[in-house]
């Protein structure tokens, strides 16, 4: 390991996208130590280490919205609008239509999702404000909950959004993997010291319970490992064609279809969909005074009641489904298959391929939701179990946030494996192309790249 570490580092353009990734993400760390003028420290602090949906947003926006700092909102607003046109590129032809232009067609999408940014960001720090701010005047430090103060938070939360996208925008151009995952990843890993000491502080037995910390979060990562790799893999047959005396295709590859099809995307949205009516059930019980209203609020704040974890589980499940339907189209593979001449054998091309590929789908789709359904709830009994545990940890030994980390971790490791495939290809023809090798390799190719 430590001699592919340091093959990597002799690679110059290896070396600066591994600095420039670090610088920055630092900078990106800075902004967690800038706070928002008027705000109290204390704000949502108990709610955001604690084992709520709101705590579980925290860990995936890569900020931490417990904190009245100014990049609380994370890459959160960027990751919404990526969403919103995912799902437009597949429900709206026109859209549907740029994304197939190629490049100029993405590079157009791009420029859409950053404006889009701007009016999401926007309505999260307002419904921060209005459902969290505006409700407990001591976390303003005792000060009216005044228009002007609304829009320096409000202000300085999307500023800080903002800048947040744009450096997740120069780690990608610049840096070694996807800006935004690894974003996510930092504000995830950030968390951990601070969580494990805390844990620390609250038990008699230190020892034993970091010993089985760590036993909880290799067997978990184990687990995700596997099934993150696990996939079925349909056998394509290429039909023969003969053209003169030479015979071509005939050739068996496979299609993959991997059990978690949709990673972390369900349970992002089953958390966003439950925020909502706790907050509205909150708000109308502090209107009214009825006790209805608090018992159903408590509903959606009972992290380890039946009715909580049997609905959170369904929406995992509902999502998982509606997102692969989505995104996994049957009929444009078969159509695909049949128009360069492959199949599946045994099954006749066209609507009987689309529907068997769709029947395969939906069979390891449910496998896949149901792992996503407990990875969901599981955090909820992990934190009751260990005192002191808070929320982030909590949700990184029970699987959620481990999807990421070890998703992000996998993509950089296949980045740097490519990075030394293609030097050690470019050694060879260095070697065996005489000048013509020379003056393709090296840094006149990379700058040329």
């Amino acid at each position: 390991m430590s001699h592919v570490a340091l093959q990597l580092l002799k690679i110059p353009e290896t070396r600066n996208k591994i600095i420039a990734t670090m610088g920055l993400l630092l900078a990106y760390r800075v902004g967690f130590h800038v706070p928002i003028p008027g705000l109290s420290a204390s704000f949502l602090r108990e709610q955001a280490h604690g084992g709520t949906a709101f705590g579980l947003l925290s860990a995936f926006s890569g900020g931490q919205l417990g904190q009245t700092v100014l990049f609380s909102l994370g890459i959160m607003p960027y990751i919404s609008a990526s969403i919103i046109f995912s799902i437009l590129g597949k429900v709206s032809p026109q859209i549907e239509a740029i994304q197939k232009e190629g490049a100029a067609g993405q590079k157009k999408i791009n420029q859409w999702t950053r404006l889009a940014v701007v009016p999401i960001s926007f309505l999260q720090a307002t419904m921060i404000w209005f459902g969290f701010f505006a409700k407990n005047p001591v976390f303003l430090e005792n000060r009216e909950p005044t228009l002007g103060l609304m829009a320096v938070v409000v202000l300085g939360l999307m500023a800080g959004s903002l800048f947040v996208m744009w450096v997740g925008e120069l780690i990608t151009e610049h840096g070694i993997g996807n800006g935004a995952s690894l974003i996510i990843m930092a504000g995830i890993i950030s968390t951990m010291p601070a969580s494990l000491s805390n844990v620390i502080k609250q038990q008699d037995d230190a020892y034993n319970t970091i010993l089985t910390l760590i036993g909880i979060w290799i067997a978990i990562v184990l687990v995700i490992v596997a099934i993150q790799k696990a996939e079925r893999r349909i056998p394509i047959q290429y039909a023969k064609l003969t053209r003169g005396r030479r015979v071509y295709g005939g050739q068996r590859h496979y299609l993959p279809l991997k059990i978690n099809m949709a990673g972390v995307m369900p349970i992002i949205f089953a958390s966003a969909v439950f925020i909502i009516p706790g907050v509205l059930l909150g708000f109308l019980a502090s209107q009214t005074g009825w006790g209805f209203w608090s018992r159903l609020a408590a509903i959606f704040t009972d992290t380890d009641g039946f009715i909580y974890v049997t609905l959170s589980m369904g929406m995992v499940m509902g999502f998982s489904f509606f997102w692969n339907n989505l995104m996994f189209r049957p009929e444009e593979i078969a159509d695909n298959l049949r128009e360069h001449g492959s199949f599946i054998p045994g099954i006749r091309p066209g609507a009987k391929t689309a529907a068997y590929l769709k029947e395969v789908l939906t069979r390891i789709t449910l496998a896949g939701a149901i792992f996503l359904a407990m990875i969901a709830v599981l955090p909820n009994f992990i934190t009751g179990n260990i005192p002191g545990l808070s929320g982030n940890l909590a949700y990184f030994l029970g699987g959620t946030s481990v999807l990421i980390v070890v998703g992000v971790a996998l993509d950089v490791v296949d980045r740097m494996n490519a990075q030394l495939v293609m030097r050690n290809y470019e050694g060879f023809m260095k070697g065996k192309g005489g000048g013509m090798g020379g003056g393709m390799g090296g840094a006149g190719w990379a700058k040329r790249g």
